[in-house]
């Protein structure tokens, strides 16, 4: 009787272990589609659980909605701006300037910058096709073996995609445990910034003095014509100003809290909001790139139309995951979880951070770890009453944790692979390495700056 008792008071917490364990087996086992994966398990957790059909399936409708209602728009804006970005020019602009100045070090730094500010506003894949053949030319021209320069730009892509907004996994995050975003654009930059050094640059070095950079066969022409002249490309300080641009409007959004009450702070208010900054960075952008010849017109209005073409999967798996998020708040699993973590110490820092490595790990896809882990913290952050900041860290620590160790099961370790000619060994001891030292040194800096807040 005692037992019977246990079991239904737990019952919700049970449907929902049985449905990530179901997640994992559907991912890997079956190949299912990770939008279809996470709908078809926040229905189960939800039935399981004990809750009415109707009521099951309105938890479902408002899961939904209520995270597309945002991020939605601001994934579809970052596209499109992204779009802008690339099809102009202003990204292979900034990329190319590194090509005739300065040394090599310091071209591997440089890299790592442009790295972390393209890919921004681009997807990591999208970003690395880009810029490999510059360089791949780069490294060809000083004999060095392509990932010397490889390691430091695949680093900045990475750091880049997990932890500063526009990309849609931070904005996720944020979205689910109810960061504010200039907090966690300004977290992840601090935090990414140590973690690209040591990921990159300094990891590019060391292995590079001992012997150990694999030299690879890339796939890739070096007499291959350049695609646009010097004349032609924007200038290279209005890419980095464009790229800067919105992340400043919204963190100064941010920060307009602390301003009294007038003109200025209602100003900021309105620019700093993330639909605004976007919307004007989309119109600054499309202002000061817009093509002055007929093929350029045409080939940015290809990429206009393709924009949206990327972004539709991570949306809808991000509304699913929204969706497993609302199943845990109204099944009260959310709350049994919280309440367990904090019972045994883990606060919603480690445990957001272990929860997206153990998913990262399991099935491959970041945003899918980011995305649910996002969601299985969000009632402990409830629960735990931190504030602003803390909340902005708890979102890095997140996207940390599902950055760790790309290893076979995720296209991007394969990409990589393609891309500078080397083996699924040389991968592994090169860009997994890189990828397991940005989560660790990222959650390092999220603990001692969450130390110090407490602190404070």
């Amino acid at each position: 009787m005692e037992l019977t008792e246990t079991l239904a008071a737990y019952r919700p917490l049970l449907a929902t272990g049985f449905g990530i364990a179901g997640l994992l087996v559907l991912i890997l086992r079956a190949r299912m589609n990770a939008f279809a994966a996470l709908l078809l398990v926040a229905i189960f957790s939800a039935l399981a659980a004990g809750m009415a059909p109707d009521d099951a399936f309105d938890t479902l409708s408002r899961g939904l909605g209520g995270t597309l209602g945002f991020i939605a728009t601001v994934i579809g804006l970052g596209a499109l701006f992204g779009a802008i970005l690339q099809a102009s020019g202003a990204l292979d602009a900034l990329a190319s300037k590194l090509s005739s100045t300065s040394g090599f070090r310091t071209n591997q730094w440089r890299i790592a910058g442009i790295g972390l500010l393209a890919s921004t506003p681009v997807f990591f894949d999208v970003a690395l096709i880009i810029l490999a053949p510059l360089i791949l030319t780069m490294a060809h021209e000083r004999l060095k073996p392509a990932m010397s320069l490889g390691l430091p730009l695949m680093a900045g892509l990475a750091v880049g995609h997990a932890f500063l907004p526009p990309t849609p996994g931070p904005i996720a995050i944020a979205e689910l445990i109810g960061a504010d975003l200039g907090w966690v654009i300004l977290f992840g930059a601090l935090t990414g910034a140590i973690a690209l050094a040591v990921s990159g640059p300094l990891l590019a070095i060391f292995l590079e003095k001992r012997g150990l950079l694999p030299v690879g066969d890339p796939a890739f022409d070096f007499d291959e014509p350049a695609s646009a002249t010097a004349s032609t490309m924007p200038r290279v300080e209005r890419a980095i100003f464009l790229i800067a641009l919105p992340l400043a409007l919204i963190l100064l959004g941010t920060l307009s809290g602390m301003l009294p009450d007038g003109p200025v702070r209602y100003v900021l208010e309105i620019v700093g909001h993330p639909f605004s900054a976007l919307l004007i960075a989309c119109g600054a952008s499309w202002l000061l790139l817009f093509p002055k010849t007929e093929a350029g017109r045409k080939h940015m209005s290809d990429a206009l139309a393709r924009a949206f073409e990327p972004t539709g999967a991570v949306i809808l798996v991000t509304g699913a995951g929204g969706a497993f998020k609302q199943v845990l708040v109204d099944t009260g699993a959310g709350e049994q979880i919280a309440t367990a973590a904090l019972g045994i110490g883990f606060g919603p820092l480690l445990t957001g951070y272990v929860l997206a490595v153990i998913l990262r790990l399991a099935q491959g896809s970041s945003t899918v770890a980011m995305i649910t882990s996002a969601g299985l913290t969000a009632p402990i952050v409830a629960m735990a009453s931190l504030t602003a900041p803390q909340l902005g860290l708890v979102a890095i620590a997140i996207a940390a944790g599902a950055t760790t160790g790309s290893h076979v099961n995720d296209s991007g370790f394969w990409l990589v692979g393609r891309i500078f000619g080397i083996s699924p060994g040389e991968t592994l001891r090169t860009w997994t390495v890189s990828t397991t030292l940005i989560s660790l040194v990222g959650f390092a800096m999220c603990l001692l700056l969450y130390a110090l807040l407490g602190l404070a």
